[in-house]
């Protein structure tokens, strides 16, 4: 990255708020010479915080931007979207609007942030609605994984918009030639499946995206697809699966290493394969979701995203800013639209 990116973070969002977002921007800063970070909120409460990096401030690299309101996490998507137009929140997202930064990070409340993003972005031409894509390990390095949970109800088109929209992202971020598009079907035969991911089968199928066919959920931990797609009912239930049998490992691997003596040993010799495998799976570095289709770049860090895993957030809006993602969605799917126009 060479040119100047300007990327503004809403400071007050999530669990832990300006305790995560500023030590996470302090490690941004110091890794990309070329960033440029705005701090969204109150800005008594962020000097506060700032106090030992004053440099950074004086610097320009750092600057705040004043916001009198913070979206709770349990807040109302609408009463957000209708009451608090200073939050940290909507300001962070409209310097995206009027060009003052190219993208935004929240921790904040998942549906206000899509609904605020929605409203002041608006989606790109030939996108119905926008989708949640993160990554996720696997035993071949990452799959992408799309909805999440911004759309509980999908049709075909939706779910076909959904696989261009990951396509492009996996060959503009993660540097893949031709990216493998799976749909999450209950098996892998043409006759399995609803209406709906029948026919956006299909519709892959005609399409010049290398679509590969119907997956089942443990192909998005073997590595066989690099993109998932899937409606956002289906992909947050996989994904928070996920987690919890993530969680659960973790505990019993624990348990087991302290149940005696002999146990406490083995834990000892087996300590840099357990870090190296920590390591491998630590969810910190696969923090960061992309809102897709929206004329501008947001992206979701977990709520509970300490400092290391805010930065990695930071990280993944740097690259999509680099590689212009939502100019590359818009003409991927005008290209494809004209394509099946043609046919």
């Amino acid at each position: 990255m060479t040119d100047r990116v300007v990327i503004s973070l809403d400071a007050m969002g999530g669990d832990i708020g300006p305790g995560a977002v500023v030590p996470a921007a302090v490690q941004a800063l110091s890794s990309s010479p070329a960033l440029e970070l705005i701090l969204v909120g109150d800005q008594t409460v962020l000097e506060t915080h700032l106090q030992a990096h004053r440099q950074l401030l004086e610097s320009g690299r750092l600057r705040l931007h004043h916001a009198s309101e913070v979206v709770g996490m349990d807040e109302l998507p609408s009463r957000a979207l209708r009451f608090k137009k200073d939050s940290s929140m909507r300001v962070a997202i409209n310097l995206v609007k009027d060009g003052t930064a190219q993208a935004a990070v929240s921790a904040g409340n998942t549906g206000a942030l899509m609904a605020t993003a929605r409203y002041l972005l608006k989606t790109l031409p030939g996108i119905d609605r926008p989708a949640i894509l993160t990554a996720i390990p696997s035993i071949q390095g990452r799959t992408l994984m799309l909805d999440l949970g911004a759309n509980v109800d999908c049709t075909a088109e939706h779910l076909f918009q959904f696989a261009v929209m990951g396509s492009v992202l996996a060959h503009a971020v993660e540097g893949i030639e031709a990216p493998r598009v799976g749909l999450l079907n209950i098996g892998e035969e043409e006759i399995k499946g609803n209406d709906q991911v029948k026919e956006a089968a299909r519709l892959l199928h005609d399409s010049s995206l290398n679509y590969i066919g119907f997956v089942e959920g443990d192909a998005v931990y073997t590595g066989d697809v690099d993109v998932v797609v899937c409606d956002g009912f289906i992909g947050n239930v996989a994904l928070k699966t996920s987690e919890g049998v993530a969680k659960m490992i973790a505990q019993f691997m624990r348990e087991e290493f302290k149940r005696n003596p002999l146990t406490r040993l083995a834990g000892l010799v087996a300590l840099p394969v357990l870090r190296a495998f920590r390591r491998r799976v630590d969810p910190r570095n696969y923090n960061g979701a992309s809102l897709l289709g929206l004329r501008g770049i947001v992206i979701k860090s977990h709520g509970s995203a300490d400092a290391q895993a805010f930065a990695h957030a930071i990280e993944v809006a740097v690259k999509e800013v680099d590689k212009a993602v939502p100019d590359r969605i818009d003409h991927q799917l005008e290209a494809q639209l004209t394509e099946r126009q043609a046919v």
